[in-house]
């Protein structure tokens, strides 16, 4: 059964439309290849940058709490110098008043004393 020569150049046209399709699919996965490896190399730079900025946030993080510390250790300090002075004061106040208190109790029991001579003798 030989082809017309009309149904050979129909089977031709198509083989070649065919060539042509698959030219066109193997230039368009060529194209997305180089895209997908332009993407995953944009990606790692991206990426690599995000990282960057993440340590580098980090380190201020780390600075400002460092800077925190310090501060409240000098605050502390600050607070424990005036409970001292205070504790000091206040220790002072009580030793004077102790010892007024124990010159009026040596004068009542001196004035007891004379008191109780003065009853006695009668």
């Amino acid at each position: 059964m030989q082809k017309t020569l009309e149904s050979r150049v129909v089977t031709l046209e198509q083989t070649v439309e065919q060539q042509a399709t698959v030219r066109d699919l193997e230039n368009l996965q060529a194209a997305l290849s180089s895209q997908i490896l332009q993407l995953g190399s944009e990606m790692r730079g991206e990426f690599s940058a995000l990282r960057a900025e993440v340590r580098a946030g980090d380190e201020q993080t780390r600075a400002e709490m460092r800077a925190g510390d310090e501060q409240t250790h000098g605050l502390i300090e600050q607070t424990h110098g005036l409970i001292e002075e205070r504790t000091a004061a206040i220790l002072a106040v009580v030793a004077a008043e102790s010892r007024e208190t124990r010159q009026h109790a040596r004068m009542l029991h001196e004035d007891v004393i004379q008191r109780i001579k003065v009853i006695s003798r009668g």
